[in-house]
């Protein structure tokens, strides 16, 4: 891939990126707030400022590596916005908001995503190759519907501490023996996820539901078109 083939693809990649990442922590720390803690507001980081929320690894490495080898989808995470469960009102209902509302925000970020593609065939209509400015905006918008469905299939992982695991965690018997599972492994989590990008498995995991979410999406923006 020559440089200026990587300057496009930065061109098309970096506000969908940037604006998923932040919104997905926003949205956990706009639910906490909801829920009584008030942490991520008091700390500053419910700013759209994506600054604030930019993890050097999830944000930049991450995503940056996945590009140069051509990966098949690319997927991120910035720093997560500090919340203290001890101040919710209810503990595990409200863990379970908390942690749905990231992914949920990615869902809807695709979908405005794919209204804005929907706009920009219709209005450049058949002419669309032969206007740069819609070219780039097309390109743009479906990227980011794609990205906010991966972001948001990826989070739902049932691997703590992605959202997924705190999800599941919240929702089984706080005494079942998959708790006690999750909670082992929370510490590695990370780890695990590596692993499962190292050896390839992880596409295989995600990519059923992403095709799934994506195939619903594209009936709906087709209807639309």
């Amino acid at each position: 891939m020559d440089f200026n083939s990587i300057l496009q693809q930065v061109a098309v990649m970096a506000l969908p990126v940037l604006t998923a990442i932040t919104l997905h922590e926003v949205a956990h720390g706009w639910a906490a707030r909801r829920c009584g803690d008030r942490t991520a507001e008091a700390q500053g980081r419910l700013s759209l400022n994506p600054l604030r929320h930019v993890d050097p690894m999830g944000t930049v490495l991450v995503p940056g590596v996945l590009l140069l080898l051509g990966a098949p989808f690319l997927f991120g995470w910035a720093k997560p916005v500090p919340v203290n469960p001890n101040r919710f009102r209810h503990y595990r209902q409200d863990w379970v908001k908390v942690a749905a509302a990231g992914p949920a925000s990615n869902l809807v970020m695709a979908l405005l995503w794919g209204l804005l593609l929907v706009a920009v065939v219709r209005l450049f209509g058949a002419g669309l190759d032969a206007q740069p400015y819609g070219r780039w905006l097309a390109a743009m918008s479906q990227f980011g519907l794609q990205f906010n469905v991966v972001l948001a299939v990826f989070n739902l992982l049932p691997i703590p501490p992605l959202d997924g695991g705190r999800v599941l965690t919240n929702l089984l018997p706080p005494r079942s023996a998959l708790v006690k599972v999750l909670e082992a492994i929370t510490p590695y989590g990370l780890f695990i996820v590596m692993g499962l990008v190292a050896t390839r498995l992880l596409g295989v995991l995600i990519s059923p539901p992403i095709d799934w979410v994506l195939d619903g999406f594209n009936a709906v923006l087709s209807w639309l078109i």
